[in-house]
């Protein structure tokens, strides 16, 4: 079966709250991309990616850019991939309480205006077509698809490190874990 492997972004310039709603990599960051980029070219041929996808923050488009130039291909887009939405009525200074609230719980316990358990089987739905692909998200994305794949309710489940990289299969109708990506060893928030 096609791989795909999902790859959380590396180290940001800044956090939530910040001065900066949409930071890019740091240097530690800008290490971590290529470090990732290096993986998946290392990989067997029938295992390595032949396309790039990312979130549309600057976070995932800066980390995805070493893998899709040394592949030869433009990194697409994909807001299906992106980072857990905010409810609409949150100030952005909010947004990191609202998150830990969040990371205690499960989907279906979240405090907004979607229902954020539809929000996770849509991410993971998003990627059945996306064999050989490396696609470039978040914390809390890569959580909504292994819960989805391991039965689990709660938002987190593991805590991917920056630029952690979670192996997964798709036949294009089904999506299946592989192997989670390596852990942090401190919290997100």
């Amino acid at each position: 079966m096609p791989r795909l492997y999902l790859i959380r972004h590396g180290k940001p310039a800044a956090t939530w709250g910040g001065h900066d709603d949409d930071p890019g990599l740091d240097e530690t960051g800008q290490a971590q991309a290529e470090a990732a980029r290096d993986f998946l070219l290392a990989l067997p041929a029938n295992e390595r990616p032949s396309r790039v996808v990312s979130s549309p923050l600057a976070r995932c488009r800066e980390t995805a850019e070493p893998t899709a130039k040394a592949l030869g291909v433009e990194a697409e887009v994909d807001p299906s991939v992106g980072e857990i939405p905010t409810p609409a009525n949150l100030a952005a200074t909010d947004r990191g309480a609202w998150l830990k609230a969040a990371f205690q719980g499960a989907w279906g316990d979240i405090q907004g205006d979607l229902d954020y358990d539809a929000w996770r089987r849509d991410v993971a739905a998003a990627l059945i077509a996306r064999g050989d692909t490396a696609v470039f998200s978040h914390f809390v994305a890569i959580n909504a698809v292994v819960s989805c794949l391991t039965g689990d309710d709660q938002v987190v489940g593991f805590r991917p490190d920056h630029t952690s990289i979670t192996v997964l299969e798709t036949d294009g109708k089904t999506l299946t874990l592989v192997e989670k990506g390596r852990e942090a060893s401190t919290s997100v928030l």
